[in-house]
């Protein structure tokens, strides 16, 4: 698929060891409204405006706004995936955008201007297509824009991204954190101390320093997945010990003020900003780490119950 940066050239994305970078091409109306409210996204690394879906080579903009190229006013934005995913930028974009409009968007009347999201591969189709159906199923877009920014883009529409067949996981963007009240009520006495006060528990004395099925590990509080089967081993230290995450997005690490006998780094989840534990460079190969992490912190999920708690997009990690 062809893409037109206009007036300007796309800059080079050089590599960066470690980071990956993906791309989304994305129509929303006039270019650059869209554009600027991107490249405030966090985890977006460049944004470029331009044209595609036509046949003309390289049109004019002059060219374009007449309606006889089939092209469309589009940005293709860069991302590292550490950082942001793509369901997370298609959230961002349905947000920024009027897709029950066909005839373009606001005051920006044409088939230039109409919305459309170009995939590059299978995953992205895949993706786009079940973010796409439940924007549809919710109901989110009825009337005007102005009106379901304030109205209807309620915490309950929003979680139908969440809870519908066959899940596309975890929503961070969307998470509102419990007050200390309600978090006193809804975890016990020990994951609040662990998850809210740095606490940790006792080793060998938790449920999942020796647990061996298949499935992913969720924070407690937020339900955002952060580790899974995949890398855990018995580090013999009696917590939960991973080599490596599972979801890196979702794991902040942050100098640990109070080191011990080696150095190790506070391991916190990145949307409930829950303690989780300590991390570090004594781990097995590939990576050399050891996320040590308190079980009072998470929430185990086995294989066979992810699609119906809304985690089957992770499933593929496991075939």
């Amino acid at each position: 698929m062809n893409f037109f940066i206009h007036k300007r050239k796309e800059s080079p994305i050089l590599p960066t060891p470690g980071v990956r970078i993906e791309f989304a091409t994305l129509a929303g109306g006039h270019f650059w409204g869209i554009e600027s409210d991107f490249r405030s996204l966090k985890g977006v690394t460049a944004v470029f405006s331009g044209f595609t879906g036509g046949k003309k080579e390289n049109p004019t903009y002059e060219e374009v706004c007449a309606q006889n190229t089939g092209h469309r006013e589009a940005i293709r934005v860069y991302f590292d995936t550490s950082m942001i995913t793509f369901l997370e930028i298609l959230l961002f974009y349905w947000k920024h955008i009027d897709p029950t409009d066909p005839d373009g968007q606001f005051i920006d009347r044409g088939q230039s201007y109409q919305t459309a999201i170009f995939c590059h591969d299978d995953e992205q189709m895949r993706i786009a297509t079940a973010s796409k159906k439940h924007v549809e199923e919710s109901g989110i877009f009825r009337g005007k824009r102005d009106q379901f920014l304030k109205k209807l883009w309620t915490p309950e529409a929003l979680a139908l991204f969440a809870d519908h067949e066959g899940g596309l996981g975890f929503q961070g963007e969307y998470f509102v954190k419990p007050s200390k009240e309600e978090l006193k009520k809804e975890l016990g006495p020990l994951a609040y101390r662990v998850t809210q006060e740095d606490d940790t528990e006792l080793p060998f004395q938790n449920p999942y320093y020796n647990e061996e099925r298949d499935g992913i590990y969720v924070d407690i509080v937020s339900g955002e997945p952060l580790f899974s089967s995949r890398e855990k081993y018995d580090s013999g230290t009696g917590w939960p010990s991973f080599f490596d995450a599972f979801v890196s997005s979702n794991i902040v690490t942050n100098k640990d003020e109070k080191e011990l006998l080696q150095p190790r780094s506070e391991v916190r989840s990145r949307w409930a900003g829950s303690h989780l534990g300590h991390l570090f460079q004594d781990g097995p190969a590939p990576t050399g780490r050891r996320y040590c992490v308190n079980s009072a912190s998470l929430r185990f999920i086995p294989k066979e119950d992810m699609e119906a708690q809304g985690y089957a997009v992770y499933l593929k990690f496991f075939i």
